[in-house]
């Protein structure tokens, strides 16, 4: 029996690789992902190997706000001088090296516009001299307060040389440097990572990257010889006391590798999410795949039934058939995971600057690779097989049809897990359960959701199907290919399916995308009075600021009736964290966003004093004239009274504090901008003034009300165009289901595509036929797709009413292009098979058994 299986398996390689093409797309993205991972895993270990070479011990100060996600680069905590003298003061350390540097040095390029970068930081730092690392390629280092030096890369990408006057945006707005000096690294490296880096003399890396003078950083150790780095951390540690975090070489890098690693694990499981769609995806196709060759091998596994062949070998034949395509398939997708991984990390390479480390295939790939194409191969071929150990010996003995079955079972398990699914996706966009449970409960919701509708599909397939394919029924191959593709409703239902799952995903999100397009616009026209907002893109820090002279300046232009700014901050409100802004001209802003007043008063009459919106305080109990104690990146604990509460806005909300508690923050300059004009007055002449004002602030700019919510809907579109791509590869492997699909069904009918030969159907004839069927079942998979994606999409929108979603919108005209876009897919994936059938030997198909 397992020679017999074996040849047949060997004796239809077409059948093979069609079925094992699925499994390996999806194990490519796998193992892919965890190839990449760990490649970029080790460069990163190798990359701060080489960053921290040259300090034994390194101390910081712990963050005055610190523990949640959003902490350490935005709210960083100075070290004062006197420190600096402490640690030099400890046994066993030979020498020390005062840092005053962070992210945030925007250089603005010969072009006029900031540089930036994809992930690596924009450092400002002070001139600390050369050494064995750090090495002088022209010029010299600052000495003058007006003077700066930078990395090569920087210098290149800015378009700069020594001599050059150049501008840089740090916590102050723009000001201008003469380059004196080139810096680059050993082993010939123009940066670190990607990093951009600007030097300044300490005085003003201070004042500008850390916001006061005679602070620090970070202090950098190197230890003396015969003392162990754990002494001296430890000897340190007691010497400067707890608000201080000491730690060894070996530890910053473990630290800070483990950092990035974790935005790597995200980025993993974003790539093995959408591998789980495509093999999702892939079940169906080799489900089908195997339906179609038990109906077709009846005969023959019934005559071996007929020779002695037990049920169980004949299970066991069509299970060795499917775990030989996963074996195939699972090493094919781990070497395509390979390559495909390498390719990865080489261009995150080239446009990270981050120097690679060789290639590594993780053993995790290897197991992932193997269990994931077996599992998936085996579970989509059981029930084909369960079904061929049915058949019957007699079989053998006549002709073999397979009649339809009747679809009461299947369209009443559909139902009950259909109607699993929307309860599992109703509690989860509830927000039932606590921590990451809502998020697994919407997951496994639209997983059963897609199983219970395609249990469904069947039903839906032969009217819908014949309903269709009248639209090209005005021809005899136009009504043969209606009338195959609803002649076996299981088999289209399941390679319509495949195409439908991928649809529905894209079609759901879209809806969910378009109706927050429309909400935003809808809550902008009803809510918000102002007519132009200063804005810009800003990075990891937060937004973009500008000069605050900016608004000072905007309020003296004819014509403009009041103007009112934001500054971004975080801080610790309490027992949480928290972003909040702060509000000089509070009375102004509520006006402009027409924030009615609930209890208290909307103004500041002095200093420490906050207002918030009403669920806030509804949330967490506060009441006017409450202190609240508010922590930021600076200075001490403020009491700040809540002065009043403002009520619900679908556009602003959560904390507005007075101005005085600005000088706390990170960056005193404002992030946002809004100005209202006087009615009467042209907006488009009032933008050209500000903008004018903004010359000297490249990050930001001036744009009117409807400007600004189309540039944050293309936000949404961004986000949407990705996905998309991610979803191609479901897409495409529904794309091989229907090509499977029909290249096994013109195998099936060799003899009845003789027969009509043979009474007078052209070979033109012949392919118009297949490509009808083909189209049909696309159109009916992509018609399923748009309307299980609406319904997704509509219930997360309709559930999410309460978070700013005050409008339901359909992209319709997407939708009509996905339409077209599946009747292509037919046209395409019916090229093959209805070549082969056009092809068909008419005698030697009339002859065919």
């Amino acid at each position: 029996m397992l020679k017999a299986t074996l040849k047949s398996l060997l004796s239809r390689k077409l059948r093979l690789v069609l079925s094992g093409l699925a499994v390996v797309l999806g194990v490519m993205f796998v193992s892919g992902a965890f190839v990449l991972t760990d490649t970029l895993g080790r460069s990163f270990d190798s990359l701060f190997a080489s960053v921290y070479a040259g300090t034994d011990v390194q101390v910081t100060q712990k963050p005055k706000v610190g523990g949640g996600e959003v902490d350490s680069p935005s709210t960083p905590a100075n070290i004062p001088a006197t420190t600096v003298d402490k640690v030099k003061a400890v046994p066993g350390v030979a020498s020390v090296t005062a840092q005053a540097a962070s992210d945030g040095a925007r250089v603005v390029g010969k072009n006029g516009k900031v540089l930036t970068t994809v992930g690596p930081p924009r450092l400002g730092e002070n001139w600390t001299g050369t050494n064995d690392f750090l090495q002088l390629r022209e010029g010299r280092g600052p000495t003058a307060d007006n003077e700066i030096a930078m990395n090569a890369l920087t210098a290149k990408n800015a378009g700069v040389k020594v001599g050059d006057e150049v501008g840089v945006l740090t916590l102050q707005p723009k000001k201008t440097f003469k380059l004196v000096g080139i810096f680059g690294y050993s082993g010939n490296r123009d940066s670190l990572g990607g990093a951009l880096e600007v030097a300044f003399t300490t005085p003003v890396a201070q004042e500008l990257m850390l916001g006061e003078k005679g602070v620090f950083s970070s202090i950098d150790v190197k230890t003396e010889p015969g003392v162990t780095h754990e002494q001296v951390r430890d000897r340190i540690a007691a010497a400067v006391g707890d608000g201080y975090k000491v730690q060894t070489n070996a530890q910053m890098q473990a630290a800070t590798s483990a950092e990035f690693k974790k935005g790597l694990g995200f980025f993993n499981n974003i790539l093995i999410g959408f591998a789980g769609v495509a093999l999702f995806v892939g079940t169906f196709l080799i489900l089908n795949t195997f339906s179609i060759i038990v109906a077709q091998r009846t005969r023959e596994l019934a005559l071996m039934r007929a020779l002695g062949g037990s049920r169980g070998q004949t299970l066991g034949s069509v299970l060795i058939e499917a775990v030989a395509i996963g074996l195939i398939a699972s090493f094919l997708g781990l070497a395509a995971g390979i390559g495909v991984g390498a390719l990865l990390a080489w261009v995150f390479g080239n446009v990270s600057g981050v120097a690679l480390a060789s290639v590594g295939v993780p053993a995790t790939a290897v197991i992932s690779a193997f269990v994931v194409g077996l599992v998936v191969t085996v579970v989509a071929a059981v029930l084909p097989a369960l079904r061929a150990s049915r058949i019957p010996p007699i079989a053998a003995l006549q002709e073999v049809a397979t009649p339809d079955r009747p679809l009461t079972k299947l369209t009443v398990s559909g139902a009950l897990v259909g109607a699993a699914g929307g309860t599992l996706l109703g509690l989860g966009l509830a927000g039932k359960g606590s921590g990451n449970t809502p998020l697994w409960l919407i997951l496994s919701g639209v997983l059963v959701t897609f199983i219970g509708v395609a249990l469904l599909t069947p039903l839906l397939a032969r009217p819908v199907v014949n309903l269709l394919g009248r639209l090209f029924s005005w021809s005899v191959p136009g009504k043969l290919g209606r009338l195959n593709s609803g002649r076996n409703p299981r088999r289209t239902a399941i390679t319509a399916a495949a195409l439908m799952v991928g649809l529905a995903l894209i079609t759901g999100v879209n809806v969910i995308l378009a109706s927050a397009k429309q909400s935003l616009s809808q809550q902008a026209d009803k809510d918000v009075t102002v007519d132009l907002i200063i804005s810009g893109d800003g990075d990891q820090n937060g937004p973009a600021t500008f000069d605050p002279a900016v608004m000072t300046s905007a309020a003296k232009i004819t014509g403009v009736s009041s103007v009112a700014s934001e500054y971004v901050g975080f801080g610790q409100i309490g027992d949480m964290q928290r972003g909040v802004s702060a509000t000089p001209d509070v009375v102004a802003w509520a006006d402009m966003f027409k924030v009615k007043t609930e209890q208290g008063v909307l103004q500041w009459t002095g200093k420490d004093q906050a207002v918030v919106d009403v669920d806030t305080a509804k949330e967490h109990h506060y009441t006017v004239g409450q202190t609240i104690d508010m922590q930021f990146g600076r200075g001490d604990v403020h009491h700040v009274t809540l002065v009043g509460i403002y009520g619900k806005s679908d556009v602003v909300g959560g904390f507005e504090v007075s101005p005085d508690m600005i000088s706390d923050f990170r960056t005193q300059q404002p992030s946002f901008g809004f100005v209202k004009v006087a009615p009467g007055t042209s907006v488009d002449a009032v933008q050209s003034q500000v903008d004018t004002l903004l010359k000297d602030n490249p990050e930001v700019s001036v744009a009117n009300r409807a400007q600004f919510v189309a540039a944050q809907s293309a936000q949404f579109d961004q986000l949407l165009n990705m996905i998309q791509i991610l979803l191609a590869l479901a897409i495409l492997i529904a794309v091989l289901g229907i090509i499977n699909t029909l290249a096994l069904s013109v195998l099936e009918r060799t003899r009845e595509l003789g027969l009509l030969r043979a009474i007078g159907m052209r070979r033109a004839q012949t392919m118009r036929m297949v490509t009808v069927e083909a189209v049909v079942i696309s159109v009916f998979g992509a018609m399923l797709g748009l309307a299980v994606g609406t319904g997704l999409g509509a219930s997360v929108v309709q559930a999410l009413k309460n978070e700013g979603f005050s409008k339901m919108a359909f992209p319709w005209s997407q939708m009509a292009t996905y339409l077209v876009l599946a009747a292509l897919i037919g046209v395409i994936a019916a090229v093959l098979p209805s070549i082969r059938a056009a092809r068909v030997n008419v005698l030697q198909a009339i002859a065919h058994d």
